[in-house]
Order: C-alpha cells, then structure tokens, then sequence
C-alpha cells in the first residue's frame, strides 16, 4: 500500500490551526504519529508555546518503535526552556520524519537531518501546496523582528464602509468570520475613536473559541476613551493597554485602577514611529496582530507598508446615498480583489489580499 504523505501532513496542518495566534514566540506545529497506515497519536503545540507539538505527539505511553512522524516544521534541534523535540524522536524510536517546512530559526535551520540521520532516522521534506502560507508570519516574525499584521474592513458593493441607517455593513454571519479572525492572533490594535463609536468587546464569540481573549491595544494619544464601555468587563480576563502619549495623570490613574496597562508613547505619525511599536510589543512576546480600526488608520499601515494580510467583507447591496466614508477608500479600489475565499456568508464575500515586503 502507497502511503499518502500529504494527506497525513494535511491532517497535521489540520491540528497545527487549532493553536494558531496562541502560542506566542513559538509557531504553532501540529504532529501526527503513523504506524501501520493507522494513527496513533497526535501533538500541537500547546498554549502559549510549550511543550511542542512533537513532545505532545510523542510523549503518551504507546510503543512508537518504526512508526512514521508527520510534522509541519523541521523538528527543533536546540535546548531552550525545553530540550529539543529531535530528542524524544530518537528515544521513541521513530522510522522516519516528514515534514512541511524547514524552521528559519537558525539553532534549528536544516540541522535535524544531520542529528536524525546519525540514528538511521530519515528525513524528508515535502512542501504543502495546500498550506504554502502558514507559516508567513512566523518567517516574517524571525526576519523583521515584529508581528505579523493582519487588518480587516467591512465595505459595500459600492465601497462605503458606513451604514447612515444601521450600525453594520455586512451580515452577522461575517461577524462570526471577523471572530474567527481575531482567534487566530495573540493580540488586536484598535483605537479608543473607534471602540468608543461601536462599543464593540474586541474578543471572539464563537462556540469553543470564546473562553480566547486576545490582548487589546488600543491607541488613544489624548486618553478620550470612554468610561463606561462594555470591554471593561473583560480587564479581567486579558491584557488590555493603552497607547497614550498625554501624560494627564488624573486619566491615567483612573484607567490604572480600572486594570489598564498604560505605555508611554511620543507619537505615531511616520513609519518608524509605527515600527518601534511593533518591535516593543514583539519583545513583549507577541507575534500576530489583528487590526480593526477606521480608514484612517488603515491607510497609515497601507502608505508605510507595514500591511501583511488585509481582509475585506465586502457586502453585494448599494449604499448611493445611504453610504459614507470618513477617509478615501481609492486605494482599496486599486487593490483588484480577486483573491476570493470560498466561504458562504449569503449576501456578503470574503476576500483576502497578501502583501509581501523585501
């Protein structure tokens, strides 16, 4: 019997989804155990970082002598907070590796293979078509030493991104997306002009991912956040600052004693004002960074190309006179969406623009 490779690196990738934006500096892998053309175990890597998927995978009570280990990145090689994953693949007596893509973190980079070879454990690498992108943000993460940014804007046929008759463009069922979207980042910049207009609680409510709060920053230069908004309920449950650069101490503490977390900024009004944000918060430890905020902004992050993934629900109704806009949308219109996701959202469509940055 010929053994379908992708399918188990597939079903590895499957895994590897359900901990992604929740594992902090670490990438989310997922691990799939094969003996016999059956499988018999499985990893992913666990909240917040560790153990890995491969020690997850592997770590149980069964006899793995000879069996095959699907994983989506080159298993580590290095001792960090834990010791590598090549370690248990070689105590546990495993045949063969194969896996997705090699990890770009240079302690492991293409090292596994030399360590795995030298205890007759073969190596192969076989690339995902189907999941070629997976790991962008984590590449980008080690290249550029910032998060991975990610935005989404809700617009109509005739690109106005507001309702003067109701409070939403599109659908509830593109709700539901936009809390997905959010669950797959350890953290959501919005900003206090936008909150304090929706009200909304920035966290996911979905069945099985509502128990995950990501981290909330939200960007309120002259501390004009609003007292009584719904989120404060939530200070409890997660991180939530507040990027301020007005130092009115009477606010400040007020905030502080309601459990917001105050950083200090001198402003954010050019490009490098937006990267040393970025690159304080990844040494804070987070990675991939969801963007809901108004077209201002959204233009900010466009101009100075700091835009990785921008995803747009756009609804199938005219708005003519119904429809404003607070800022130009002319450079969405020169996006060409084209990259639609196959997803039923009934009156609305999905589509997902990639930006890549030497």
């Amino acid at each position: 019997m010929r053994t379908n490779h992708n399918y188990y690196l597939n079903l590895a990738f499957e895994i590897a989804k359900t901990n992604l934006g929740k594992t902090k500096l670490n990438p989310a892998v997922g691990s799939i155990v094969v003996k016999n053309n059956f499988v018999v175990s499985s990893g992913v890597t666990s909240l917040n970082g560790r153990p890995h998927a491969e020690f997850n995978a592997l770590k149980k009570n069964i006899n793995f002598r000879g069996a095959n280990l699907y994983t989506t990145l080159e298993p580590c090689t290095h001792f960090g907070l834990t010791p590598p994953c090549v370690n248990i693949i070689i105590k546990k007596k495993i045949k063969k590796v194969f896996y997705a893509f090699n990890d770009p973190d240079v302690r492991t980079f293409k090292k596994a293979k030399n360590i795995l070879l030298k205890k007759k454990i073969k190596l192969k690498l076989i690339k995902s078509k189907y999941y070629k992108n997976f790991y962008d943000s984590y590449y980008f993460n080690k290249k550029f030493n910032q998060p991975f940014i990610s935005a989404k804007i809700a617009i109509s046929k005739d690109y106005y991104t507001i309702n003067k008759r109701s409070k939403w463009i599109t659908s509830k069922h593109s709700k539901k997306i936009t809390h997905y979207l959010r669950s797959e980042s350890d953290c959501i910049f919005s900003t206090s002009k936008t909150i304090n207009k929706d009200n909304s609680l920035l966290n996911c409510r979905i069945e099985g991912l509502n128990k995950f709060k990501p981290d909330l920053f939200i960007i309120d230069l002259n501390l004009k956040l609003k007292k009584n908004l719904s989120l404060n309920k939530l200070l409890s449950k997660r991180s939530t600052f507040l990027l301020t650069k007005k130092e009115n101490k009477k606010k400040v503490l007020f905030f502080k004693k309601k459990g917001f977390k105050i950083i200090f900024i001198k402003s954010l009004n050019s490009e490098k004002d937006f990267r040393n944000i970025f690159k304080r918060i990844y040494k804070m430890g987070y990675c991939r960074a969801f963007f809901e905020t108004g077209l201002t902004f959204l233009n900010s992050l466009l101009s100075f190309k700091l835009l990785n993934n921008l995803y747009v629900l756009q609804n199938d109704k005219l708005l003519k006179n119904n429809g404003s806009n607070n800022s130009t949308l002319k450079f969405l219109k020169k996006l060409k969406l084209t990259k639609k996701i196959k997803i039923n959202l009934y009156n609305d469509s999905l589509y997902k623009k990639e930006f890549k940055y030497v």
